[in-house]
């Protein structure tokens, strides 16, 4: 799926949660993609840690609170219309930004677990300089990646962090998303903690969070 295609699926129609600095107010937004069995509003309470005064805070809500039925592992086809309908609900959330006047460059993406994988892929499926990707324990969707993923992202900072040791995440699915994104001219930092489970840290927190404060640079 590329930026263009305009997808009517499960998750079109449903509500964008807003929090933080008002859009027409805001210099920069964050995108928030939840995990699975989880809620937006739930992303906009966890963007507390990280908000900075200036940024919008966009939420999409997936339908059922999953945006994909399978594992991010699984076959393509097998989390088909949930993955592209899920894509297109950032593509959506970015044209909100964009009509109040921020533009891509100072638009992030911050996913956690399921989020992150659909993150992940919507900054591999279209190319651009972005504000950023922080993926918190997730990674490129597919049961096989693709040889290759063209585009550039124009040294578009990105984050990655998961537990070497997750259950949902193969530390190794962590490293190929790191090697493709970096293939695709991204600045990535990669973090895996040792033991962690699946959750977020305080580390990865203030990562993220200087990430954003970057975006108002």
């Amino acid at each position: 799926m590329s930026a263009g295609a305009d997808v009517d699926g499960p998750h079109q129609g449903q509500q964008l949660v807003t929090g933080g600095t008002d859009l027409a107010d805001a210099e920069a937004a964050v995108v928030l993609t939840h995990g699975r069995g989880a809620t937006a509003r739930g992303m906009i309470q966890m963007a507390d840690e990280f908000h900075r005064e200036g940024v919008a805070l966009l939420a999409p809500q997936a339908a059922r609170q999953t945006w994909y039925p399978n594992s991010f592992l699984a076959p393509v086809e097998r989390n088909e219309p949930g993955r592209s309908s899920g894509l297109q609900a950032i593509t959506d959330a970015i044209e909100r930004a964009n009509v109040a006047d921020i533009p891509t460059e100072r638009v992030m993406l911050v996913g956690f677990s399921q989020g992150a994988c659909l993150a992940s892929e919507y900054l591999a499926r279209n190319p651009r300089r972005y504000g950023g990707l922080a993926a918190l324990s997730g990674g490129l969707i597919g049961e096989e990646l693709d040889d290759e993923y063209p585009g550039d992202l124009e040294e578009t900072p990105v984050f990655l962090g998961c537990s070497d040791v997750d259950p949902h995440i193969p530390e190794e699915r962590v490293h190929d998303t790191a090697a493709v994104l970096e293939s695709m001219n991204a600045d990535v930092t990669k973090r895996l903690y040792e033991g962690m489970g699946h959750g977020v840290n305080e580390d990865e927190l203030a990562f993220v969070s200087d990430m954003v404060a970057d975006l108002l640079d």
